[in-house]
């Protein structure tokens, strides 16, 4: 049998006889790569072991080590799970079973709920496939083969018939069970180390409401029980976190099905919070050139059809008709989805000169998005959200040294909060707007941006939002998670559909490119994201608390009132715990609170016009003054 040649990642060649599979490739490199091989990469596209290569093919060798490695591996265990259900419920329907972030799911049509104790007998019947170590065999079908095949399972055949006529449809098959699947997989069962089903949940088919309600099963793979353990681990580390469990635990924020689906209700501790926010970043934006304005919640229709946003953006939106009084014929409104409209208006409200560029208006701006009640979770993804919103104004030639601005301010946000972070640029989608040098221009200018500044970016092909490129900040938190956070967009739409201009030194007509920028983003998120990153233990100068004066007996009930007095004046956040409790009772319930310091006083204190200080992590720090601790409280300030 003659040889064929392959080319290897790092650019070599290997003579392997004709008929070779991707696994005879990974056994002519070595025997270790033969055992450790689990998938393959021909030609840029993921397939089997099993694959025959062609002369001349680019083949990579995936293992555990290569970062698709666990969704392959997750979306075989995906298989596995569906292979037990069917045979616990032989008439089951069968849905999709991806691999996602973390682990993976199967939606499943079954004729009663599925409980805890169900997962179990699934999880076990599962570890037997397992050991069985069944292959994965693929074949191809025509589509009527298909449909013949998956006869009685009206979801697959759905999915079928919607694929084109001639084309060849591929399959899987492991022990008992067969499924619709492009794969690739791990070569057998066998090859699924270590898992465990998580939840249970409801989801529509296709994630459409008026369809068919499944059974979602989700679940999680790893290469191994350690990396299992560890990232269970870190699943109960986060429910322990949850903002939306510490908002209510901490008395910050509830939701009410009253209000409605993700619209945020702030307590006083979490209205406080915010407001403190509000206040940094404002005093630090006017110390940067920027000026604040406001804008109203409310436009007309007309106002969002120029944008775009009723074209673009319309199913996101709450439109309504009001009554204009006798007549006149009803005014068609819509509640803002975004606050760019209102900063247009501002800006074409005078003429504009190059002098007045850069004009850099910021405002906290209240924003409501119909977000489908699946998606809405907590303060991160809210209905109602206030942004951090700020518009720039400028020429072409200022792009770059505005944009630098804001990554200074990126940095300085992120360094107060301790964030760990990185930066990603989308460039020209599919379907956008503007002249390919307006795109050239600023896709250039974010980039040079970065560059000078030292940030390192990847490049997210084709993201870019319609109107223009833009830059996504996403933050690492306390415990490995990443969160897309702030962005910084450079926008040509609304220049133009809102035909906004300004006077050159020439005395001509130019358009000005327009900024959009959010550094908390949705102040809401940020929100959510602080308290899961912290655990709920607030930096001192943010804390909706900042302080509980704890006296001992009553009778120190005067001189707690005097500590607070003096505290308050300088504007530090006090409570008095003043109930009939122990005091053991009451520092347990500062440190369920965490409240960052606990001050104690009795007979000794008030003698000495002192406070015996309790700090939340450290515990006893010792007396000091009042003052002392004023002092200490106010330079944790940024």
């Amino acid at each position: 049998m003659s040889d064929i040649t392959v080319k290897l990642p790092d650019g070599s060649e290997l003579a392997v006889p004709a008929g070779s599979s991707v696994a005879d490739v990974a056994a002519a490199i070595g025997p270790r790569l033969a055992q450790a091989a689990l998938a393959g990469k021909v030609g840029g596209e993921f397939v089997d072991v099993s694959h025959v290569v062609s002369d001349g093919d680019h083949v990579e060798i995936i293992t555990d080590r290569s970062p698709e490695a666990l969704g392959i591996l997750r979306h075989s265990a995906a298989h596995v799970m569906a292979e037990a259900v069917k045979q616990l419920f032989p008439k089951a329907g069968f849905g999709i079973g991806p691999s996602i972030e973390d682990g993976f799911y199967y939606d499943f049509d079954v004729d009663r709920a599925l409980t805890p104790d169900d997962l179990e007998r699934i999880s076990e019947r599962m570890s037997e496939i397992i050991a069985e170590e069944a292959p994965f065999v693929r074949s191809e079908l025509t589509r009527l083969e298909a449909l013949d095949a998956f006869e009685g399972q009206p979801l697959k055949q759905e999915l079928i018939e919607e694929l084109p006529e001639d084309e060849r449809i591929s399959v899987y098959a492991q022990g008992q069970f067969t499924d619709l699947c492009r794969g690739p997989h791990v070569p057998d069962t066998g090859r699924i180390p270590a898992f465990k089903l998580t939840k249970v949940a409801g989801a529509y088919w296709r994630g459409d409401s008026d369809r068919t309600m499944l059974q979602r099963i989700y679940g999680t793979a790893w290469f191994s029980s350690k990396d299992l353990d560890a990232y269970l681990t870190r699943v109960d580390e986060a429910e322990k976190r949850d903002h939306r469990k510490l908002g209510r635990e901490l008395d910050l924020f509830h939701f009410d099905d009253m209000a409605g689906s993700g619209l945020v209700l702030y307590h006083p501790k979490g209205a406080r919070v915010l407001s403190t926010l509000i206040d940094w970043l404002s005093k630090d934006l006017y110390a940067r050139g920027y000026v604040e304005i406001r804008t109203p919640h409310v436009y007309k229709a007309e106002v969002w059809k120029t944008s775009g946003h009723a074209d673009f953006y319309g199913d996101n939106m709450y439109f309504f008709t009001t009554d204009e009084g006798e007549g006149r014929e009803p005014g068609e409104y819509a509640v803002k989805p975004m606050n760019c409209p209102g900063a247009v208006l501002v800006y074409a409200a005078d003429v504009r000169s190059y002098r007045d560029l850069p004009m850099r208006l910021f405002e906290f701006g209240t924003v409501y998005r119909h977000e489908r009640s699946g998606v809405v979770h907590g303060l991160m993804r809210a209905r109602g959200f206030t942004q951090d919103d700020a518009h720039i104004f400028c020429t072409a030639g200022q792009i770059v040294p505005e944009v630098k601005g804001m990554l200074d301010l990126v940095k300085y946000i992120m360094g107060t909060f301790d964030f760990e972070y990185s930066a990603e640029v989308s460039t020209k989608p599919d379907y956008s707007i503007g002249s390919d040098e307006d795109w050239e221009t600023s896709q250039k200018a974010l980039m040079g941006a970065l560059e000078e500044w030292g940030l390192p970016y990847e490049i997210n092909e084709g993201d870019g939002a319609f109107y223009g490129p833009k830059i996504d900040i996403k933050v690492r938190d306390a415990i490995g998670r990443w969160w897309q956070l702030s962005t910084i967009q450079v926008d040509f739409n609304f220049p133009e559909r809102f035909d906004i201009t300004y006077r050159t030194a020439e005395n001509t007509e130019e358009r000005p490119f327009m900024l959009h920028r959010a550094i908390f983003g949705s102040m809401e998120r940020f929100f959510g994201i602080l308290i899961e990153h912290t655990a709920g233990a607030l930096p001192t100068w943010l804390a909706p608390v900042q302080a509980a004066i704890v006296p001992i007996a009553d009778r120190h009930m005067e001189y707690a009132a005097s500590v607070r007095e003096r505290l308050e004046a300088q504007d530090i956040r006090v409570e008095t715990y003043a109930e009939q409790e122990p005091m053991r009772v009451k520092i347990a319930k500062a440190q369920q609170q965490k409240v960052p310091y606990m001050l104690v006083v009795g007979d000794k204190e008030a003698e000495g016009d002192t406070v015996a200080v309790r700090d939340r992590a450290q515990g006893d720090i010792g007396a000091m003054s009042v003052g002392d601790f004023a002092e200490m409280v106010l330079a944790q300030r940024p």
